[in-house]
């Protein structure tokens, strides 16, 4: 799979991705820490200051296609 951290591609199997994902997902308490389309996997680090800022941002990119990676604050 290919993986972009801050304008850097990196190349990891599923399973390098898993784990990465579990440990991102601890930096962003409450938003959106990756976004997924494909072989494609793309780091966020949005934090959202609301549920409603939370839910357009998670629409915008299912809209383009994305499989969206977040935390809401659960």
């Amino acid at each position: 799979m290919r993986v972009v951290i801050m304008n850097h591609e990196y190349g990891m199997s599923r399973d390098e991705v898993k784990k990465f994902l579990k440990v991102a997902s601890e930096q962003v308490p409450f938003g959106i820490y990756a976004v997924e389309k494909g072989n494609y996997i793309e780091m966020r680090c949005d934090h959202c200051k609301s549920i409603t800022q939370l839910k357009e941002l998670t629409r915008q990119f299912k809209a383009k296609g994305f499989k969206v990676h977040s935390n809401g604050g659960k």
